[in-house]
């Protein structure tokens, strides 16, 4: 029964990794004839040290650390390298495409020329395999056949045109049965990708009646790095990621180059993208500040108080202060995007009844960054009191009793005693917090987008945006099209940002050790 089960385990070990290898096959296969060369080495890598780890007893150790590495590799690494590049390109709305891509789409548009062969036609289907035949006719009874981007000469008694009932119409071509009007209407937009090449010159369908002559309009000069007009002979050559003429015509698309560090000159340099860019760099560090001072003060005090023996329905009291805690963020945002509204809001008619006007909370930037610290002083402050209050119950009451001996009043209790002992535990979440309110962009982008726009900004910045949020809006909001170079410089400087905080976070734990030795 043993020997069974072993047998069994091999054999379905074998029938997984050959139906992993032959996708994994076919994939590379797809990759390599799409020229995604990158992509398709960490396909290759990646097989074969599976391969390796599974199927190998000599390599059984490695089945713990290969799949978490290869993940952290395509996940992690790749991304973080991937971003770095986009950031020292042009790569944005117009310069998407590899500069092969757009040369290909180039030489691919046509002109109708002005003395162009127009031919009527019959369309055949092959209804085994849905492919398409064409049976050209020109002015002067020539008949013509294009079949697989090929244009044939064939005669009108040729045996491979059945006309059965001996009307004149041709019925069906080596197989394939001619298209009714009706068939060929449905099928316009399958007839419409029938390109017949014959000498230098494209036929493709002008109309529902007649296909005519197209010639390719544009043409690449590899050994002059330029592109050429065939229609006026216009040249076109390469400038900042665009082949343009000596007149100052660009062609579309653009396609993505190598530009340096350009993109982070201009978050420098460039007033009209610095200044929006600066305003909203020194946001991010007040919100991210003024989040945790308030929700952790909050959250302090209540913990204080709860944390008092003496105080009746402290269970009640707890289980009510973290509801807040409990709802998703994203609703709680929501919510609070309501009652701050500032024509139905619930606040504003608070307000308005007793002061006798409301306030500016979605439109007015100062009013706006007020209105989201007191969202997520809501939404923080349940998770500080927890932390708190467990901090607060492993603090020995020795050290109150003996304060208390010394003639330590309440506050140089807390100043301390409290705080320090306090710190030791919380220190490290207070810059976790940082760390995740300096990329909070639920709050910010639910509230108001980051919005009212920031008055002068030639980049799509709000008086609210945090860098986060900034970025996300260079990329997918910018009414001149997504800027991805330079928000991946941005999302570069995000990521040193919190790396740094992370390394500082490390460094004061270790000082918050030596503070614990000397309490």
């Amino acid at each position: 029964m043993f020997l069974d089960k072993v047998l069994a385990k091999k054999i379905l070990k074998i029938f997984f990794f050959a139906t992993f290898d032959a996708l994994a096959l076919w994939s590379a296969v797809t990759l390599y004839t799409q020229q995604a060369y990158t992509f398709l080495v960490i396909l290759l890598i990646g097989t074969v040290l599976l391969n390796l780890t599974y199927l190998s007893e000599k390599h059984y150790p490695l089945k713990y650390i290969v799949p978490g590495t290869l993940f952290m590799l395509f996940l992690v690494v790749y991304p973080i390298f991937y971003t770095v590049y986009v950031s020292l390109t042009n790569f944005g709305t117009g310069n998407i495409l590899s500069k092969d891509q757009v040369i290909r789409q180039l030489e691919e548009r046509y002109y109708h020329p002005e003395n162009a062969t127009e031919y009527s036609y019959a369309a055949f289907i092959n209804d085994d395999n849905g492919d398409y035949i064409v049976l050209l006719k020109d002015n002067a009874g020539n008949l013509l056949l294009g079949q697989d981007g090929e244009i044939e000469e064939i005669a009108g008694n040729d045996n491979r045109l059945l006309d059965q009932d001996q009307d004149g119409v041709i019925e069906q071509i080596d197989g394939y049965r001619l298209l009714t009007r009706k068939e060929i209407f449905k099928n316009l937009a399958e007839l419409q990708k029938i390109k017949l090449h014959a000498q230098g010159k494209v036929i493709q369908l002008k109309n529902f009646a007649s296909f005519t002559e197209y010639i390719p309009q544009y043409n690449y000069r590899p050994e002059d790095n330029l592109i050429v007009n065939l229609k006026n002979g216009e040249e076109y050559f390469v400038e900042e990621g665009y082949f343009v003429s000596r007149q100052g015509e660009r062609l579309e698309p653009g396609f993505r180059f190598f530009i340096g560090a350009d993109n982070f000159l201009r978050l420098l340099q460039d007033k009209r993208i610095s200044g929006p860019f600066l305003r909203v760099f020194i946001w991010t560090f007040q919100w991210a500040f003024l989040s945790v001072l308030t929700t952790f003060v909050l959250g302090m005090i209540l913990a204080i108080l709860l944390n008092d023996k003496f105080l009746r329905f402290r269970g009640l009291y707890r289980a009510l202060l973290v509801i807040p805690y409990s709802i998703p963020a994203f609703i709680s945002a929501l919510v609070w995007r309501g009652l701050f509204d500032d024509t139905v809001g619930i606040i504003n008619k608070l307000l308005q009844a007793v002061l006798g006007s409301g306030l500016p909370w979605l439109n007015d930037p100062f009013w706006a960054k007020t209105a989201l610290i007191i969202i997520n002083l809501w939404l923080g402050f349940p998770y500080m009191m927890l932390i708190c209050l467990g901090a607060l119950q492993s603090i020995p009451e020795e050290n109150y009793e003996a304060a208390a001996i010394d003639g330590a009043s309440g506050w140089q209790q807390f100043r301390y005693i409290t705080l320090p002992m306090l710190l030791v535990s919380v220190g490290p979440l207070l810059i976790a917090s940082f760390a995740f309110n300096f990329n909070n962009f639920v709050v910010i982008y639910l509230y108001n987008r980051g919005r009212p726009a920031m008055v002068g900004a030639q980049t799509p910045a709000g008086a609210t945006d945090i860098l986060i949020s900034y970025t996300y809006r260079l990329s997918f909001e910018s009414g001149r099209g997504a800027d991805f170079g330079l928000a991946s410089a941005v999302t570069i400087i995000i990521f040193m940002i919190t790396a740094l905080i992370t390394w500082f976070n490390f460094r004061y734990t270790g000082a918050l050790e030596e503070v614990k030795e000397n309490v």
